[in-house]
């Protein structure tokens, strides 16, 4: 199978500092990376892949049709841009897969007997909780 990319020339890149381990790095360095990636002006896809994407990753495509991925959990600037790439890679591959037929089923009798077996118990455990005159009050 033929599996479509996303051209990194496509893909525009912002560098801000990034919180959790790092020591002082931290505060000098910026390793959060943030990937920003047009669905709409893309060249490498067809309309129909675009409509696939857009349907698939709804959520995280912002109004302007970018699609952000961010990556900060290594303390370098470079794997963090490889972790990134590689997310956005597998979002828009995934996007791409066709949707499974589903194969509708029926219940089994032995799960429908179960289920009006419980429901018997239920009702006999509420009709028991019930008042009645011929029953005196325990």
């Amino acid at each position: 199978m033929n599996q479509k990319s996303v051209p990194e020339n496509e893909v525009v890149e912002n560098f801000t500092r990034a919180g959790g381990p790092g020591g002082q790095n931290v505060n000098k360095v910026s390793t959060k990376v943030e990937l920003r990636w047009n669905v709409d002006q893309s060249a490498a896809f067809s309309d129909g892949d675009k409509a696939s994407i857009k349907v698939a990753l709804k959520n995280r495509i912002n109004k302007q049709g970018e699609l952000i991925v961010s990556s900060q959990k290594e303390r370098s600037q470079s794997r963090n841009r490889d972790l990134a790439m590689q997310r956005l890679q597998e979002l828009v591959a995934e996007a791409l897969l066709p949707e499974k037929e589903r194969k509708p089923t029926k219940p089994t009798s032995g799960s429908k007997e179960r289920r009006l077996t419980n429901k018997k118990q239920q009702g006999q455990k509420k009709k028991d909780r019930s008042w009645r005159p011929d029953k005196e009050p325990q």
